[in-house]
């Protein structure tokens, strides 16, 4: 009994009997009005706590001497495929020249319509000649037959790529066995109206370089990287390098649920008023890491999702030189390439943006506690002032 009666004293929650209680109207409405805020109240907080959230941090990147995959999607209206090359270079000196590996053409009919032809390889014109005798060896008119082919030039492209490799313009191929055979100069003449998209993807290393489109074969002239624009400038249809960048990231795409960034050169158009235009894109590339929910912070770790962003500043010129048309002060250079390039640098830092809930299950709970002790003490300060208000005027009125 003795300790019984210690403890009681400790109780908190002292009880009324139920004959002391008087249930009224307006303490039921109260009660009914409490019961729908707290519902309320804790599913919002129910919300809040599975929400999730994306928290950035910049660390730096320690990630070197991997390949950096690059998506690209963009047409060209106003010149034929057999016109343009792509080429990669970077600071290490390695050159990609006339990519052809995981890149696809696509032929377009004449602007505006610019519907699809055909989708093939880089290369349009034919590329082999099965009915000549086996023991057939082309002559390469002077120049050093390219490496692949055994000290020969079968078809009109081993010609071109043989006299591009010692800088000759190589024109429409008149008086070349293999172009006349192959039809090479009718063919290009009949795609004169036609329009190009460039479709793919490429990798290349991840250090400062370039990747570009421009007319002509290209080639090493007295260590410049230099194109055959004969071509491009002896066509009588005005080519431009008006273009429509559908489509350019680098590395992998994010899952639409997660993709939190959209691509700055996406669905963008520039317009050139004469052949002898130069399109630049100065392109800043960061490393990007996704850490979906309860995934590691390790590196590559199960689950991550690892890509790059980028930010980018144009610019763009004549070829001609001269005063710039809408900047009166500025002078631009005579002379370059006609084309787009892409001048991309990488940056030494990484942003990592991990999931996270917004609240832990222990702020939830103790939001859920707050939520209905909060709401029956204001509800019973309520009911109290109506149910003190109600005896008063009835008291008032019975004197």
């Amino acid at each position: 009994m003795g300790r019984g009666s210690r403890l009681t004293r400790l109780d908190a929650f002292t009880k009324t009997v139920e004959d002391a209680r008087v249930r009224t109207t307006s303490g039921g409405i109260v009660t009914l009005v409490s019961l729908c805020v707290v519902f309320i109240l804790v599913i919002g907080e129910f919300r809040e706590y599975r929400r999730i959230q994306v928290l950035p941090e910049l660390v730096v990147d320690k990630t070197r001497g991997e390949q950096l995959p690059i998506s690209l999607n963009i047409t060209f209206p106003h010149i034929p495929c057999e016109l343009l090359t792509l080429d990669v270079m970077d600071v290490s000196g390695e050159q990609q020249s006339s990519i052809t590996h995981g890149i696809h053409l696509t032929r377009l009919t004449p602007f505006p319509e610019s519907k699809p032809v055909s989708t093939t390889s880089l290369n349009v014109h034919e590329d082999t000649a099965p009915h000549l005798d086996p023991d057939y060896c082309g002559k390469c008119y002077g120049a050093p037959a390219p490496e692949k082919s055994n000290g020969c030039c079968q078809t009109c492209e081993d010609v071109r790529e043989a006299y591009a490799s010692i800088g000759w313009a190589f024109g429409k191929g008149e008086g070349v066995e293999q172009c006349e055979r192959e039809h090479y100069a009718e063919r290009l003449d009949e795609m004169r109206e036609e329009g190009c998209n460039i479709a793919g993807h490429l990798s290349v290393n991840k250090v400062i370089g370039n990747f570009h489109i421009a007319p002509g074969k290209s080639f090493s002239s007295a260590q410049m990287h230099v194109h055959d624009l004969n071509q491009y400038f002896a066509s009588p249809k005005e080519h431009t390098f008006t273009h429509t960048i559908h489509h350019l990231s680098f590395g992998p795409d994010l899952p639409a649920s997660v993709k939190v960034h959209r691509n700055p050169l996406d669905d963008s158009t520039q317009l050139a008023q004469e052949r002898s235009f130069n399109f630049m894109y100065f392109i800043k590339v960061v490393s990007t890491s996704y850490l979906p929910l309860g995934v590691s912070e390790k590196p590559y770790a199960p689950g991550a999702i690892e890509t790059h962003q980028y930010s980018v500043t144009s610019h763009k010129r004549s070829l001609m030189g001269g005063a710039d048309k809408e900047h009166a002060s500025t002078i631009h250079a005579r002379g370059g390439v006609p084309g787009v390039f892409f001048s991309y640098d990488i940056s030494p830092m990484k942003v990592i943006n991990r999931e996270v809930r917004a609240r832990s299950f222990t702020g939830f709970l103790t939001g859920v506690c707050a939520i209905i002790g909060g709401t029956l003490t204001v509800a019973a300060a309520i009911d109290r002032g109506l149910y003190e208000g109600g005896m008063r005027v009835k008291k008032l009125h019975q004197g």
